[in-house]
């Protein structure tokens, strides 16, 4: 077992730590923290936000912070501190030249990290570790302003396939992944991408946390759902175009209405205008709490994941696989690099007429035997184990071994 222990860590990244939905680099920061001091740094406020967004909670709090009138360090736990910096960064992204776009953008990183430096003074972090959550831009600069122990690029989304990050992000990731001191990916996919422009990236896995998916007695299957007639075929998220494939669901509806399709999850507009809503066994039933979703997953049959293969999602770690597998659920889903760590585990689908073939399979050998085998697999994908592998990794960075992607 590797452990990192009594070192300081700073976090930077793009989620900050007030958002609203999961977080991977938060529930790392919590692990972190269990052996070490952790600063999670929320990215800097900038210019247009604080213009558009100033009457939400979150800007309103950040200008008072800029203003001097609220604390910007805010402890959570410990070992666990949130920073909130004290600075307002320009909107830079608009600008198309590259020379141009690379001055303004210093200049922001400049800012940002005198910022960063009066926490670090505040708290006393000596010898700390840089750990970037695929911050592109606001955190290019930082390994040669804070000059961490080790500087650390997290790869977890293939973010450059989007269009805000795709101009600039296209050239700037590969050169902050090159000159980084070690790269990590949560998938095999993208650990080989950042292995073209670094040698020391590497697979990590992802973390989950599974208490509250437990296929228990007491769990009950909510109403709106058990009240449709089985079997039932079922996806819980957001169901977005960009990352969903609708023409599975359609064909899987189509060929096969004896079977029922339930969507869990609010819809964007191309999902809102579907012809699924035309079809009789397609039910949607829209967002639920967080902590309902284990009772829908109960209530399926087999569970799917019919992802679209587009550059955002061929190299994406999809956590809901591992929240149906630790149901113990029969899980079919779309075949990509990423997906090959789930083979032994999940139904793993080229085409639709995959999708329908592998359905009736799942539908048809289910056995208790199988369900715990799953449930034992999902079981290994905890935050403690993610977080060893990364401190591996960092040992041997810091020990001076020289890696090549083993």
């Amino acid at each position: 077992m590797s452990i990192l222990k009594n070192r300081d860590i700073i976090i930077v990244g793009q989620q900050p730590w007030d958002t609203t939905i999961g977080s991977n680099c938060k529930d790392l920061a919590v692990e972190f923290s269990k052996h070490n001091r952790v600063l999670y740094v929320n990215a800097p406020l900038d210019r247009k936000t604080s213009l558009l967004q100033r009457s939400t909670a979150g800007v309103k709090k950040r200008l008072h912070i800029i203003a001097g009138k609220e604390e910007a360090l805010e402890k959570i736990s410990a070992n666990l501190w949130v920073y909130y910096p004290r600075v307002l960064v320009e909107s830079v992204n608009w600008v198309r030249f590259n020379s141009l776009f690379r001055w303004l953008n210093k200049i922001n990183n400049v800012r940002f990290a005198k910022s960063i430096k009066d926490a670090v003074k505040e708290l006393g972090f000596e010898n700390f570790i840089l750990f970037n959550d695929n911050d592109i831009f606001r955190s290019y600069h930082l390994k040669e302003l804070l000059n961490p122990a080790v500087s650390i690029y997290y790869s977890r989304d293939n973010v450059v396939a989007t269009p805000y990050w795709k101009r600039h992000g296209s050239y700037m990731e590969p050169e902050l992944i090159g000159k980084s001191d070690l790269c990590v990916a949560n998938s095999v996919y993208l650990a080989n991408y950042c292995r073209k422009y670094n040698p020391n990236a590497f697979y990590v896995g992802q973390g989950c946390d599974l208490t509250l998916f437990n296929s228990s007695d007491t769990l009950a299957v909510p109403q709106d759902l058990s009240s449709i007639k089985k079997p039932v075929l079922g996806y819980v998220g957001a169901l977005l175009s960009i990352r969903l494939d609708e023409n599975i669901l359609l064909y899987l509806a189509k060929q096969r209405p004896d079977w029922n399709i339930v969507l869990v999850g609010p819809q964007d507009e191309d999902f809102s205008r579907s012809e699924l809503h035309k079809l009789n066994n397609v039910y949607f039933l829209g967002p639920k709490s967080p902590d309902a979703l284990a009772s829908y997953i109960k209530g399926f049959d087999v569970c799917l994941n019919p992802q679209v293969i587009n550059p955002l999602t061929i190299g994406n770690y999809p956590r809901k696989i591992d929240e149906y597998l630790a149901m113990g659920k029969p899980t079919l889903a779309t075949k990509t690099e990423a997906m090959d760590i789930f083979k032994d585990h999940v139904y793993l689908a080229d085409t639709k007429e995959d999708y329908l073939q592998l359905a009736e399979k799942a539908l048809a050998e289910d056995h208790p035997d199988l369900a715990q085998e799953r449930i034992k697999f999902a079981a290994t994908h905890t935050w403690e184990a993610n977080a060893q592998e990364i401190y591996k990794m960092i040992n041997k960075i810091e020990g001076g071994l020289i890696i090549s992607g083993e």
